[in-house]
């Protein structure tokens, strides 16, 4: 591979990073729902994520940064990935089908006082757009994290749109937009 392609792709990464950086829009998305994560662990709820694939993935990187910790040592923040735990996964999906994995697991834990923040880079996975009335109905505070177009999740609740059309450069950019807001809740919550 030749160095000008690796340009070519830090170059692209770096323009969207830039997008962000840009939009008063997002950049105030991103305080807000810092806000509503740092509200809700400070009432006693809990931080809950949902993804499929890279986006799985991406909940359960960002469920440990509130778990464990990421500027600091400190005492863990209440947080879960939907669909870390590969038996109930597996039998809900033999026994009500893939839409229900995270619904059924969101019907059991979530709680009004907690926050649910769906991650689909196209903002169109049937197993995250089944969760929004679950979500609704324990009201609680759903904030998700999508593509440029936020797909038919930005139909159902707040979004936040990375502004790209890549999935790559998308699930780059929830990581970044994750730890802002974890960072952010760590200072509100411990340094006061």
């Amino acid at each position: 591979m030749s160095v000008d392609k690796i340009k070519a792709v830090v170059q692209s990464s770096i323009d969207v990073k830039k997008a962000i950086y840009d939009s008063d829009h997002i950049l105030k998305q991103i305080a807000g729902l810092a806000d509503l994560c740092l509200q809700a662990l400070k009432a006693g709820g809990k931080v809950i994520f949902a993804g499929n694939g890279g986006s799985f993935a991406d909940s359960q990187h960002l469920a440990a940064e509130f778990i464990s910790r990421l500027q600091f040592d400190r005492d863990p923040l209440a947080s879960v990935a939907l669909g870390t735990n590969s038996s109930s996964t597996t039998a809900i999906g033999n026994d009500y089908g893939y839409d229900q994995v995270f619904v059924r697991e969101l019907k059991a834990i979530g709680q009004p006082n907690d926050v649910f923040i769906p991650i689909t880079t196209s903002g169109n996975s049937a197993n995250i757009l089944a969760t929004i009335d679950t979500a609704k109905a324990k009201n609680m505070k759903v904030v998700g994290l999508t593509g440029e177009s936020g797909g038919k999740l930005k139909e159902l609740v707040d979004c936040i749109c990375v502004p790209s059309k890549r999935t790559e450069r998308i699930q780059e950019s929830h990581i970044l937009i994750g730890h802002i807001v974890c960072g952010l809740v760590e200072d509100g919550y411990f340094l006061k």
